[in-house]
């Protein structure tokens, strides 16, 4: 197979009862962007077998030795390759794609991000805390319950620097944390929450259907169309 990288299992990280993150260390450097994604493959030898061979955003930043992916775990044939990953097991993996990025001339971001769209955030928020850039971090980000992925991460990164900002929503219940939420991302909100929101660029990551709510919202709201950057997650 051309452009495959070979990376070997080094850790994995339970987030949620149900989401879990793979750490790699590749063979060679691979160079990606913050909000890249790959593909991961366990079956080299058919490309076409989308069962499989499957997308996941990187959740690591580039200036980290390793590649993560995070991933919800469903009863898929995919998922239980990847439940029977140990460490030192190796995978293929193909280089980085996208183009809905992170660049460090973006001085005001904002984030709207259900579920398990955070994977390409946390590379991206990680990235500005490594690179000890200064800008200026807005996030809302939907569960629908409290058992939220990657929350430690958030709340140490917003505790350790003023110009990250992080929103929990949790829609399925009230929320006991009163950090949180109950509801979902709304115009109402967006404006509330978000200073400065004209001036920002947004970054809209998830499934079809969240990708094109948020995004239409954004428009509805008076975002510009220009600073509005969507990828969508297409059999994850």
């Amino acid at each position: 197979m051309e452009n495959k990288i070979k990376a070997s299992l080094s850790e994995r990280i339970k987030r949620t009862k149900d989401i879990e993150s793979f750490r790699f260390f590749p063979e060679v450097r691979v160079d990606f962007l913050p909000g890249q994604f790959t593909q991961l493959i366990f079956d080299s030898d058919n490309l076409r077998n989308h069962q499989l061979n499957k997308y996941l955003s990187f959740s690591s930043s580039p200036t980290k030795q390793y590649l993560e992916v995070t991933k919800r775990l469903s009863e898929s044939e995919f998922s239980q390759k990847l439940r029977d990953l140990k460490p030192g097991d190796k995978v293929d993996l193909k280089p980085a794609m996208g183009s809905c990025v992170f660049s460090d001339d973006n001085k005001k971001v904002a984030f709207l991000i259900g579920g398990i769209g955070i994977t390409p955030v946390i590379s991206i928020i990680e990235y500005i805390e490594n690179k000890r850039l200064k800008t200026n971090v807005i996030l809302l980000y939907s569960n629908r319950t409290e058992d939220i992925a990657f929350k430690e991460e958030l709340d140490n990164w917003q505790a350790a620097n003023d110009t990250i900002k992080v929103f929990y929503l949790v829609t399925d219940c009230e929320p006991k944390d009163q950090s949180c939420i109950n509801g979902v991302i709304s115009q109402e909100l967006l404006v509330e929450k978000i200073e400065r929101w004209k001036d920002r660029t947004f970054f809209v990551f998830g499934p079809p259907s969240m990708v094109k709510a948020m995004h239409d919202l954004c428009l509805k709201t008076g975002c510009d169309k220009n600073k509005v950057k969507t990828e969508s997650f297409i059999g994850y």
